[in-house]
């Protein structure tokens, strides 16, 4: 892809602009993995693609675009990671409850929470391409990321998520085949203790799912505790950042949500999306005069035709990053 000095400078860029722009819902998804914030994965993937503008008169096709991309990308974040702290959910960072009468923790906005990312962000024209920006988002996850060390986060990502060879992996991070298979072992050995099993992550079928969302926002808009007993797990959890307190067992989270959340009918407005390749639902308040405003982003994790975790990022400044993506089918 060498470059002549004849070509114009508009010329380069709808060159560059062709053969990167496929590849960025697969980078931002790659860039939230590594940082756990939709809003700090937007700002590295610009970031990736202004150093990748720069340095694209040098590219002369070592290596594939993607596989370009993936180590200007990978570089970024790990740079940013050296002056952050890791993103926990509530669940990560201390015991839940089994007794709704606690005194519920106030919020903890000085914690860098973990933030959920829109399934519309990471869509793309290619099928495969999509495939791979979506594999590993889930919630668990990607929560389970977060125990790893920013490195050891980038090359499990590159190895296990997104299959880059070793030595490719390792000719990105400027590093050898040994460092990187060592790394490996140890962020699996890790992923193996934090993340859930995947055979407990089995999810029902689509008609099942659509009725059992169907049947949740119905109870949860009505205020109807008895009905969503029958939708959730007797062990199903329930956390609530930016709030450091969680609730395990269905009547801890069935007596927080009556005595503190369905105080009437109508107070809630939930409208169906997708996030981290699971059900949610962006949630709006009735407010005193007859409208509603933002309240934050519902994620439901299914299995087994119930509902096992209730993850509610209760921050209304993620309501406009999910506002407009299509609801799950």
């Amino acid at each position: 892809m060498t470059r002549g000095s004849t070509v114009s400078a508009g010329g380069v860029a709808m060159e560059f602009s062709a053969v990167t722009e496929p590849y960025r819902p697969e980078l931002l998804a790659h860039c939230y993995r590594m940082l756990g914030s939709i809003h700090d994965a937007e700002d590295l993937v610009q970031e990736t693609y202004l150093r990748g503008w720069r340095a694209f008169g040098g590219f002369e096709g070592r290596s594939s675009v993607r596989r370009w991309l993936y180590a200007i990308a990978t570089r970024a974040a790990l740079t940013a990671l050296e002056t952050r702290s890791r993103r926990p959910l509530p669940s990560g960072a201390g015991p839940p409850s089994e007794d709704h009468r606690i005194a519920v923790a106030p919020r903890e906005p000085s914690v860098s929470w973990l933030q959920p990312v829109p399934d519309a962000l990471l869509a793309g024209d290619d099928p495969g391409a999509v495939a791979a920006s979506r594999a590993g988002v889930r919630l668990a996850f990607v929560a389970a990321l977060q125990f790893l060390t920013p490195r050891q986060r980038a090359v499990l990502t590159l190895r296990d998520v997104l299959a880059f060879r070793t030595a490719e992996v390792a000719e990105m991070l400027g590093t050898t085949d040994a460092a990187v298979d060592g790394t490996l072992r140890r962020a699996r050995a890790r992923m193996g203790e934090a993340a859930p099993v995947a055979d407990e992550l089995a999810e029902p079928e689509a008609p099942d799912a659509r009725a059992l969302l169907e049947a949740y926002v119905d109870a949860f808009t009505r205020a109807d505790t008895s009905e969503l007993v029958a939708l959730l797990r007797a062990d199903v959890e329930m956390e609530m950042p930016p709030t450091p307190t969680w609730f395990t067992g269905r009547d801890a989270v069935i007596g927080f949500l009556g005595a503190r959340v369905l105080s009437r009918p109508g107070q809630w407005r939930m409208v169906p999306t997708g996030a981290n390749g699971q059900p949610a639902f962006v949630v709006r308040r009735r407010t005193d005069d007859g409208g509603d405003a933002a309240y934050g982003v519902q994620v439901l994790t299914l299995t087994a035709g119930r509902i096992a975790r209730i993850t509610a990022f209760n921050d209304p400044a993620l309501v406009p990053t999910f506002e407009g993506s299509p609801a799950v089918t």
